[in-house]
């Protein structure tokens, strides 16, 4: 039986920083964590609620999801005045 491995999305890899790479899967009741984009892995037991959730785009802090999505926007006069 295959095992169905699941990628988080917006999940930021802790050791190399690549967003949405890390992919997840159950296994005999062990679960399991991995990046495509470098060599991190980590396995953890399924009832461990007390680990850190890794960093995604949903959860990080709010100053920081703003100061991100800040751009500066110029508006013209259509009529070019």
């Amino acid at each position: 039986m295959t095992v169905q491995k699941r990628f988080i999305a917006g999940a930021i890899c802790p050791r190399c920083a690549e967003m949405d790479r890390i992919r997840a899967w159950e296994q005999n009741g062990v679960r399991y964590r991995d990046c495509v984009s470098c060599d991190f892995f980590e396995q953890l037991p399924i009832e461990d609620e007390s680990l850190p959730e890794l960093e995604t785009r949903v959860n990080r802090e709010r100053e920081e999801q703003q100061a991100s999505d800040l751009q500066t926007v110029k508006i013209l006069d259509p009529k070019g005045r």
